[in-house]
C-alpha cells in the first residue's frame, strides 16, 4: 500500500477520499481541536497531530508517496478580500517547505476555484517554479465539480497535481462519471424520515444539484447555508437556508424545511457511519469546509496508478513539453 502525509486534515473529506484510493496515512496534521477529535472518532489507529503546519517539521516522514491537504482557502476565495500570498493564512509556503522535507513521490493539494484568476497568475507560476526547483513536474492546476463524481453539490475545486518525473507518464486526470445526484434523490429519506406529508411536492422542488455549501471560517459564519444569494438558491431548492436543524421535519410541519448536519455531510459526499465532533456551528464548518470524499478518491486512484509504474528512461524536454501542454489550462 502506498503512504500519504496528509496536511490541513479538517474532518477527514480528502483524507478518507485518499484513503480509499488505496494509500495508508502516516500522519494528518491539522490545528482545529474539533477536526482533530473527528479524525480520532472515526479513525482511532490515524496519526492524528494536532499542530500548526507552519511548526510542523515533515523530515521524520522522507520518503512518504504523496503529500496531500487542502491549503486554507480564503487568501483566494471570492467571498473574501483575496489578499493572495499577502494573507497571514496563506500556507502555500509551509507546503512547499513541507514538500521540501518529505520528499514525497507526489503531491496533490486543493483549493477554490478563485485560485485560477489572473490576479494569481504569477503566484500560481512562482509555486510551480519552486516545485520544480525541488524536482518536480507539475501537471496543473485542474477545475473539478464534485457533482462529476457523485456528489450531489456542485462545489467546484482547484486541484494541483505534481509528480516526479518518472511518474509523469503514467498520470492521467480522473474522467467525470455517472450522472449527477439530486438533492432529492439523496436527501428524500431522511427528509421525510418523520412521515412529512410535504414530502412529495419538496422532491419537485429539490429535482436539482445542490448549490455550493458554505463553510465560513473561524471569524466569520455559522451554521447557515451562506450569503443572502445562497440562501436564495437554497429557496428555489425548497431549503430554508438560514439556518441547520436538528431534526428533520415532523408530519405536520409546514413551509420550507432545513437541512440537519447529516443532510448537509451527505451532500459533502461523506458516508452516512462518518461521525463528527463538536457543536453545531463547529461541525457544520468542519462539513462545510470539506473536500468530498468521492472527489479525492477518482484523484487519488489516478496519482496511485501512476505510483504503481515507473519509467526507467527520463523524458527528454520534448517529451515533458508534450505532458505539460496535455495537462496545463493556460500556455505558460
Amino acid at each position: 500500500m502506498k503512504t500519504s502525509l496528509e496536511i490541513c486534515a479538517g474532518a477527514g473529506g480528502q483524507a478518507l477520499g485518499i484513503e480509499q484510493a488505496g494509500f495508508d496515512h502516516v500522519a494528518l496534521v491539522e490545528i482545529d481541536s474539533h477536526a482533530c477529535n473527528t479524525l480520532r472518532l472515526n479513525r482511532p489507529k490515524w496519526n492524528v497531530m494536532d499542530a500548526d503546519v507552519n511548526e510542523f517539521n515533515a523530515t521524520k516522514y522522507l520518503g512518504v508517496d504523496l503529500l496531500a491537504g487542502g491549503v486554507p482557502c480564503p487568501p483566494f476565495s471570492k467571498a473574501g478580500k483575496q489578499l493572495g500570498k499577502d494573507d497571514e493564512r496563506d500556507l502555500f509556503p509551509a507546503m512547499l517547505r513541507i514538500a521540501g522535507e518529505c520528499s514525497p513521490k507526489a503531491i496533490m493539494i486543493e483549493n477554490v476555484p478563485g485560485l485560477l484568476e489572473a490576479r494569481f497568475r504569477d503566484y500560481r507560476l512562482s509555486i510551480e517554479s519552486k516545485l520544480r526547483r525541488l524536482g518536480y513536474v507539475v501537471l496543473g492546476w485542474k477545475l473539478f465539480n464534485a457533482s462529476d463524481f457523485g456528489v450531489p453539490q456542485l462545489r467546484p475545486r482547484v486541484v494541483m497535481v505534481a509528480l516526479r518525473q518518472r511518474y509523469v507518464p503514467f498520470f492521467y486526470w480522473p474522467e467525470k462519471h455517472g450522472e449527477p445526484i439530486t438533492v432529492a434523490t439523496a436527501l428524500a429519506g431522511e427528509m421525510g424520515m418523520k412521515g412529512w406529508q410535504g414530502i412529495e411536492q419538496w422532491k419537485e422542488k429539490a429535482n436539482k444539484v445542490a448549490p455550493t455549501i458554505v463553510g465560513g471560517s473561524k471569524k466569520h459564519g455559522g451554521p447557515d447555508l451562506g450569503p443572502t444569494r445562497a440562501k436564495r438558491a437554497w429557496e428555489e431548492l425548497g431549503v430554508d437556508g438560514k439556518g441547520i436543524a436538528n431534526e428533520p421535519p415532523d408530519n405536520d410541519f409546514m413551509g420550507l424545511p432545513r437541512l440537519t448536519l447529516k443532510m448537509v455531510a451527505t451532500l459533502q459526499g461523506f458516508p452516512p457511519d462518518w461521525q463528527f465532533s463538536g457543536k453545531k456551528t463547529a461541525t457544520y464548518r468542519q462539513i462545510g469546509n470539506a473536500f468530498p470524499p468521492p472527489v479525492a478518491r477518482a484523484i487519488g486512484d489516478s496519482i496511485r496508478k501512476a505510483l504503481l509504474q515507473e519509467s526507467q528512461e527520463p523524458c527528454s524536454r520534448k517529451e515533458l513539453e508534450q505532458i505539460e501542454f496535455r495537462y496545463y489550462q493556460e500556455k505558460l
